[in-house]
């Protein structure tokens, strides 16, 4: 809007688009609820007083008007859906505005897939701002479907909704002063630069921060969250589907801290998005933990918009973006009512906006030399198993004696020890990594999915060799999915053609597909709530404690290989 026409309309000379009236505003810049009407024009919010003339007018009966929520750190490929079916999900919980890593797809397509995200946005009902992948691939512990390096980004900073540098998982490079990594630093200096620093602290902690990297999504305590705060970082409190996080961290947060705090999902499947909710289920755990009702809708607007200098966004008062969500109350927080940029968009869970179609994408499979024969694991001694912690992305170190079969390592499901491979999917190079794992409770049959962060090839877990590779053969033939396989039967799956990590069905039908796998696991003994979330997770080589990539097993303390035998 003109400057002029915007101040003219703010006066109150001439009509606004819209107006509503009779609603109580969650005001996050003054941190009161007071009653407001809320005049709207050409997408902005131009007043909050009476006496507006407006050419619609909408009295919203005395319910609570808050701004549109944001998630400052989300993976949106982590869902499974392409951007205007994520957004057919979260909008109508209130969700107006997310800040994407794009690290999943530029793992698997480089840069082309950083834009085929970026394109997917330009017609959904969501703002989509992108954080540029900085480890692209995670580690040189695996094989990745590509490499961005510093002069790569530099390219890509130009890109229309990219506002700083992602998740920066090398720490142990920037402690190091590794000069690929601090090339990546200082390109971004005086942008938005996010952490990924779990376990980090004193005088490496300082470091990392000083460093450039501002904000950490990956605190699992209190104390570690407050250090963090204590030394700079914006706090995200993330309640996704694999970690959850936030009521662990809420006693970190006080009135004096909150406005360096922001809620976040990282990874989340469309079940749960659309079951549960979104950011706003996230608000309701705080409050429900004790959080004030505008402090916590503070964390999950403004501050963020703070956080990423989006400028505009995150208020309702003049000159802010018109992205509104409504509530009927401030105790059950359920969303009735989604405006953005002043055009409703969801009413009683439902999106009424167009969400927009994204584009296709090809084939991003090549697997050599793949068969039952490579998931033999041959040693000798105690087995090293990854130890699975549910409800977390960390893992455990452990051992266990196990059985050989003519030198090569049986499963033990009686005993909940069964293997686990990672099959290199981007290259052809052959490689396949194998070891063993507990915490699954399978007693027969496997799952395989193409859903591995980071470098997303393809990862199986099963009871026998023949089951697996059932299992993975079946995700390369679909061109990347998810499956559970029962002999030599596929009893499940779910094809995710787009980079081997999304789908191109309705949010709806993937959620249904996604149950019928976990329904399906569970038949077959799985003591895990959502065990494919849970072994993606198992092949991220820079969380702690002990992972799998295609290249072997991976101490991630020592930053190091390991043998699958003591």
């Amino acid at each position: 809007m003109e400057l002029e026409r915007l101040i003219s309309l703010a006066r109150g000379a001439g009509e606004v688009d819209l107006l509503l009236t009779n609603c109580l505003l969650v005001n996050v810049l003054s941190g009161r609820v007071h009653p407001a009407s809320i005049a709207i024009a050409d997408g902005v919010v131009v007043g909050l007083d009476r006496g507006y003339t407006a050419r619609r007018t909408i009295d919203l009966g005395g319910a609570y008007v808050a701004p549109g929520l944001m998630d400052a750190h989300v993976h949106l490929e982590s869902s499974m859906l392409t951007v205007p079916e994520f957004a057919r999900a979260v909008v109508p919980h209130g969700t107006t505005t997310v800040v994407t890593d794009c690290h999943e797809i530029a793992n698997v397509m480089g840069a082309s897939g950083i834009e085929y995200m970026i394109e997917s946005a330009r017609t959904a009902p969501i703002d989509v701002y992108v954080m540029l992948p900085s480890c692209v691939p995670a580690t040189p512990l695996e094989t990745s479907g590509a490499v961005l390096d510093a002069a790569s980004l530099a390219e890509l900073k130009s890109l229309p909704g990219v506002i700083g540098l992602g998740e920066f998982m090398n720490f142990p490079g920037t402690i190091a002063g590794d000069a690929g990594v601090l090339a990546k630093l200082a390109l971004f200096r005086g942008m938005p630069i996010d952490g990924h620093a779990p376990g980090l602290s004193g005088k490496d902690l300082a470091a990392y921060v000083a460093a450039g990297p501002d904000s950490d999504h990956e605190c699992v305590t209190a104390i570690e969250a407050e250090e963090k705060l204590q030394k700079g970082m914006y706090l995200f409190l993330r309640q996704g589907t694999s970690a959850r996080n936030l009521l662990d961290l809420l006693p970190a947060v006080n009135a004096s801290n909150s406005s360096r705090c922001c809620l976040c999902v990282d990874d989340m499947h469309p079940d749960e998005l659309i079951e549960t909710g979104h950011i706003d289920e996230l608000v309701r755990m705080a409050v429900g933990a004790g959080v004030s009702p505008v402090t916590a809708i503070q964390m999950a607007t403004i501050n963020s918009a703070r956080r990423f200098g989006l400028a505009g966004h995150g208020a309702v008062a003049p000159g802010y973006a018109a992205d509104l969500v409504v509530f009927d109350d401030l105790e059950s927080l359920q969303v009735t009512s989604v405006f953005k940029g002043g055009e409703q968009v969801a009413a009683r869970g439902e999106l009424i906006a167009e969400a927009g179609v994204a584009p296709a994408s090809g084939s991003t499979f090549h697997v050599a030399d793949f068969g039952p024969a490579r998931l033999r694991l041959e040693g000798k001694g105690r087995a090293r198993v990854i130890g699975v912690v549910p409800g977390q992305l960390v893992t455990e170190s452990l051992t266990a004696e196990v059985g050989f079969d003519g030198g090569a390592a049986r499963t033990d499901p009686d005993r909940d020890i069964i293997k686990i491979a990672v099959v290199e999917r981007h290259k052809g190079t052959g490689n396949v990594g194998v070891s063993m794992v507990r915490g699954f409770g399978l007693s027969s049959g496997a799952l395989a999915s193409s859903v591995a962060h980071d470098s997303h090839n393809i990862v199986v877990v099963g009871c026998s060799d023949e089951e697996m590779a059932v299992a993975v053969e079946s995700v390369i033939e679909m061109g990347g999915g998810q499956v559970v396989a029962d002999g030599k039967k596929v009893v499940a799956s779910l094809a995710l053609p787009i980079g081997g990590l999304m789908s191109p069905l309705p949010a709806g039908e993937v959620a249904s597909r996604l149950e019928e796998l976990n329904r399906s696991a569970a038949a077959l003994g799985c003591a895990l709530t959502d065990p494919f979330m849970t072994m993606s997770f198992l092949a991220l080589p820079v969380i702690p404690s002990l992972k799998l990539t295609d290249k072997g097993l991976v101490d991630v303390e020592a930053f190091a290989f390991v043998s699958p035998f003591e």
